[in-house]
């Protein structure tokens, strides 16, 4: 594994809870405790359900919000500990690709002018030059130059956020984290969205981090896989390891609810999750887990293995995991989405 890009020693982040005359009641722990780290030039997706902090831990990798503790180290440097004028200039090295491209647009500003934002913020090219700045990268994620005039409105979803990721490379950076990138988007415009990034990520030599909850788009494209419940990661590996041998219960009851992912053996989930502000004792999973002991309350699982690791007391007493015949189909759609579009862009290039 090579050197760290990002690593996260054992951050946190909670957010009060008020009652309706402003007094505090509580505190959500979004993010509890949580140790990852992200090598140079890899694909790290962070996968969980709805409200288990991925996206929250995305915004506090890049200090978007301030943690309550622990250290984020990017190339050895606590973004903690700086200023707010060093973390502006470091800000160039990291980017962030929302959700929503209908939201994360200023419909204010044309595309140029919101393209050229980070250009002009952090001075990469003269003022004279923006201009053929953001036509190379309009170009570079497969749209027309001329386009750049235009106002948000006036681009679908899939255009929009070619025009989000275009703003991202602006700054040319090292690292870029994409929250739930391709999920507001058609199937057929996913495959077109992924495929671009990809090869972004190829072509730049580029650090990912993919928030997801496709596990079909994160089988296909992540290196290694971080699975979150109610603020903690329960598992992280490779993600041939993870998809084809889960170690933790929660992650097989993942793989189990996602149709053609080969894990349909798996026990289903019973109950509801837990309040997040009243999270059970111990391992937080266990209110739901088929295979909680006494001890699973007492004691908060260690996050144990080498390169794949589970945070579960009894993760080498489980019985294997049932991978069925159809354990490699699960995002096959994509695939041969991804297969067509790239088939067509190299035509269009034969005729041009």
């Amino acid at each position: 594994m090579s050197a760290p890009l990002l690593e996260l020693r054992d951050v946190a982040k909670g957010f009060p809870v008020r009652d309706a005359l402003g007094r505090r009641r509580g505190a959500v722990r979004a993010v509890d405790g949580v140790s990852l780290i992200v090598p140079k030039g890899s694909v790290l997706a962070i996968v969980g359900e709805s409200g288990c902090g991925k996206s929250t831990l995305g915004r506090l990798a890049l200090r978007l919000i301030e943690a309550d503790q622990g250290q984020i180290l990017f190339e050895g440097e606590d973004l903690r500990g700086l200023s707010a004028r060093a973390l502006r200039a470091r800000r160039r090295d990291m980017q962030l690709i929302f959700q929503d491209p209908f939201a994360s647009l200023d419909p204010r500003m044309t595309v140029e002018q919101a393209v050229a934002e980070p250009l002009r913020l952090h001075g990469i090219v003269p003022r004279a030059q923006e201009a053929q700045r953001v036509a190379e990268l309009l170009s570079r994620v497969g749209l027309r130059p001329e386009l750049a005039r235009r106002w948000p409105h006036e681009f679908s979803g899939g255009q929009r956020q070619r025009i989000a990721i275009a703003r991202a490379l602006a700054s040319e950076p090292k690292l870029i984290i994409g929250d739930e990138p391709v999920s507001a988007l058609d199937v057929s415009v996913q495959a077109q969205v992924v495929n671009l990034l990809q090869d972004l990520i190829r072509e730049l030599g580029l650090t990912f981090v993919l928030i997801s909850h496709d596990l079909g788009v994160v089988r296909h494209i992540a290196d290694r896989v971080a699975v979150m419940y109610l603020g903690r990661i329960v598992e992280e590996g490779p993600t041939a390891q993870v998809f084809g041998a889960p170690r933790h219960p929660y992650t097989r009851a993942l793989l189990a609810a996602v149709p053609g992912q080969g894990h349909a053996h798996a026990p289903l989930l019973e109950g509801d999750i837990p309040s997040p502000i009243n999270p059970p004792s111990g391992c937080r999973f266990r209110t739901r887990c088929p295979y909680a002991q006494p001890l699973c309350a007492e004691q908060v699982p260690p996050m144990e293995g080498t390169s794949h690791l589970a945070a579960c007391h009894f993760q080498q007493n489980l019985p294997p995991a049932l991978v069925g015949q159809d354990a490699e189909t699960g995002g096959e759609r994509l695939r041969r989405l991804q297969a067509y579009f790239t088939d067509q862009t190299q035509k269009q290039g034969e005729l041009a």
